[in-house]
């Protein structure tokens, strides 16, 4: 039995997936850092990075969190 804790290995598909959600959250990183040095870009940068490793979790999981 799996759990929500356990490593999936991606299908090439979902790997296709990751790698477009990756090229993009660079590009918007690469923007991010372009903000003012401060505690609001180093809160946005450490946000942002967050959201793209729960976007890759998203690609698979089903939305009960079960694996795809």
């Amino acid at each position: 039995m799996t759990t929500p804790y356990d490593h999936l290995k991606p299908s090439d598909e979902q790997i296709e997936t990751m790698d477009l959600l990756r090229e993009a959250a660079a590009s918007y990183a690469d923007v991010l850092d372009t903000l003012p040095d401060g505690p609001d870009k180093t809160w946005c940068i450490r946000n942002h990075r967050t959201t793209a490793m729960w976007a890759n979790v998203a690609v698979t999981r089903q939305p009960d969190g079960s694996p795809r």
